[in-house]
Protein backbone atom coordinates (compact mmCIF):
# COMPACT_ATOMS: atom_id res chain seq x y z
CA UNK A 1 0.00 0.00 0.00
CA UNK A 2 1.55 3.31 -1.10
CA UNK A 3 0.20 5.31 1.86
CA UNK A 4 2.21 3.15 4.25
CA UNK A 5 5.58 3.91 2.59
CA UNK A 6 7.59 6.32 4.77
CA UNK A 7 8.37 9.60 3.05
CA UNK A 8 11.28 11.94 3.62
CA UNK A 9 11.15 15.69 3.00
CA UNK A 10 14.08 16.91 0.91
CA UNK A 11 15.18 20.36 -0.21
CA UNK A 12 16.34 20.48 -3.82
CA UNK A 13 18.18 23.10 -5.83
CA UNK A 14 18.80 23.32 -9.57
CA UNK A 15 20.95 26.01 -11.21
CA UNK A 16 20.59 26.80 -14.93
CA UNK A 17 22.24 29.63 -16.92
CA UNK A 18 20.24 32.70 -17.96
CA UNK A 19 19.88 32.51 -21.75
CA UNK A 20 18.66 35.98 -22.71
CA UNK A 21 18.78 39.31 -20.90
CA UNK A 22 19.23 42.18 -23.33
CA UNK A 23 16.32 44.63 -23.18
CA UNK A 24 16.86 47.53 -20.76
CA UNK A 25 13.29 48.76 -21.16
CA UNK A 26 11.58 45.45 -20.30
CA UNK A 27 14.20 44.00 -17.87
CA UNK A 28 13.17 40.39 -18.63
CA UNK A 29 15.51 37.47 -18.13
CA UNK A 30 14.84 34.14 -19.84
CA UNK A 31 16.21 30.66 -19.47
CA UNK A 32 15.55 27.10 -18.45
CA UNK A 33 14.16 27.09 -14.92
CA UNK A 34 14.94 23.40 -14.78
CA UNK A 35 15.69 20.62 -17.23
CA UNK A 36 14.68 17.03 -16.49
CA UNK A 37 15.97 15.37 -19.68
CA UNK A 38 18.56 16.61 -22.20
CA UNK A 39 17.94 16.70 -25.95
CA UNK A 40 19.98 13.48 -26.12
CA UNK A 41 17.51 11.80 -23.75
CA UNK A 42 19.76 11.74 -20.68
CA UNK A 43 18.37 12.48 -17.20
CA UNK A 44 19.82 15.64 -15.67
CA UNK A 45 21.33 15.35 -12.19
CA UNK A 46 20.85 18.54 -10.15
CA UNK A 47 23.36 20.15 -7.78
CA UNK A 48 22.02 18.05 -4.90
CA UNK A 49 22.40 14.79 -6.84
CA UNK A 50 18.71 14.29 -7.66
CA UNK A 51 16.98 13.59 -10.95
CA UNK A 52 13.37 14.51 -11.72
CA UNK A 53 10.75 13.00 -13.93
CA UNK A 54 9.17 15.29 -16.48
CA UNK A 55 5.84 14.69 -14.73
CA UNK A 56 7.16 15.78 -11.32
CA UNK A 57 8.78 18.88 -12.80
CA UNK A 58 5.57 19.70 -14.66
CA UNK A 59 3.53 19.52 -11.44
CA UNK A 60 6.03 21.78 -9.65
CA UNK A 61 6.10 24.28 -12.51
CA UNK A 62 2.32 24.59 -12.66
CA UNK A 63 2.13 24.96 -8.89
CA UNK A 64 4.67 27.80 -9.03
CA UNK A 65 2.64 29.56 -11.73
CA UNK A 66 -0.59 29.13 -9.78
CA UNK A 67 0.70 30.03 -6.33
CA UNK A 68 3.86 32.12 -6.51
CA UNK A 69 5.02 33.61 -9.85
CA UNK A 70 7.70 35.59 -8.01
CA UNK A 71 11.47 35.37 -8.00
CA UNK A 72 14.05 36.36 -5.45
CA UNK A 73 17.83 36.44 -5.46
CA UNK A 74 19.81 33.50 -4.07
CA UNK A 75 16.81 32.22 -2.07
CA UNK A 76 16.89 35.18 0.32
CA UNK A 77 14.91 38.35 0.90
CA UNK A 78 11.88 39.75 -0.82
CA UNK A 79 10.74 39.12 -4.38
CA UNK A 80 12.66 41.10 -7.01
CA UNK A 81 10.62 40.07 -10.03
CA UNK A 82 7.52 38.43 -11.42
CA UNK A 83 7.02 35.64 -13.91
CA UNK A 84 6.00 36.76 -17.39
CA UNK A 85 6.58 33.50 -19.28
CA UNK A 86 6.37 29.80 -18.50
CA UNK A 87 6.48 26.83 -20.85
CA UNK A 88 6.74 23.26 -19.69
CA UNK A 89 8.26 21.25 -22.54
CA UNK A 90 6.98 17.65 -22.55
CA UNK A 91 7.07 14.94 -25.20
CA UNK A 92 3.37 15.52 -25.82
CA UNK A 93 3.87 19.25 -26.39
CA UNK A 94 6.79 18.68 -28.75
CA UNK A 95 4.59 16.34 -30.78
CA UNK A 96 1.66 18.79 -30.75
CA UNK A 97 3.99 21.54 -32.02
CA UNK A 98 5.20 19.30 -34.84
CA UNK A 99 8.74 19.14 -33.42
CA UNK A 100 10.95 16.09 -33.19
CA UNK A 101 11.37 14.35 -29.85
CA UNK A 102 14.93 15.68 -29.63
CA UNK A 103 14.17 19.25 -30.72
CA UNK A 104 14.87 20.62 -27.26
CA UNK A 105 15.32 19.47 -23.67
CA UNK A 106 12.35 18.34 -21.63
CA UNK A 107 12.05 20.97 -18.96
CA UNK A 108 10.67 24.28 -17.81
CA UNK A 109 11.44 27.48 -19.74
CA UNK A 110 10.83 30.67 -17.74
CA UNK A 111 10.95 34.43 -18.06
CA UNK A 112 10.91 36.96 -15.21
CA UNK A 113 10.67 40.74 -15.26
CA UNK A 114 13.05 41.94 -12.54
CA UNK A 115 13.53 45.22 -10.71
CA UNK A 116 16.22 47.70 -11.78
CA UNK A 117 18.87 46.77 -9.17
CA UNK A 118 18.57 43.09 -10.06
CA UNK A 119 18.62 43.89 -13.79
CA UNK A 120 21.91 45.73 -13.34
CA UNK A 121 23.36 42.69 -11.53
CA UNK A 122 22.24 40.44 -14.42
CA UNK A 123 23.72 42.78 -17.04
CA UNK A 124 27.02 43.03 -15.18
CA UNK A 125 27.32 39.23 -15.13
CA UNK A 126 27.10 39.01 -11.35
CA UNK A 127 23.83 37.05 -11.62
CA UNK A 128 24.27 34.52 -14.44
CA UNK A 129 21.80 31.75 -13.68
CA UNK A 130 18.43 30.78 -12.30
CA UNK A 131 18.41 28.73 -9.15
CA UNK A 132 15.15 26.94 -8.60
CA UNK A 133 14.63 25.69 -5.07
CA UNK A 134 11.82 23.70 -3.57
CA UNK A 135 10.81 21.12 -1.04
CA UNK A 136 9.62 17.71 -2.13
CA UNK A 137 8.81 14.32 -0.75
CA UNK A 138 10.73 11.21 -1.61
CA UNK A 139 9.30 7.78 -0.92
Amino acid sequence: MIDSIPRVDVRVTTTIDIVKADDDEQRIVFGWGSVAVTKAGEAVIDSDGYTYSVTALERAAYRHVEEARATGVEHRGDAVGAMVESLMVTPEKLQALGLSADAMPLGWWVGYRVDEPTWQRVKSGELRSFSIQGVGRVA
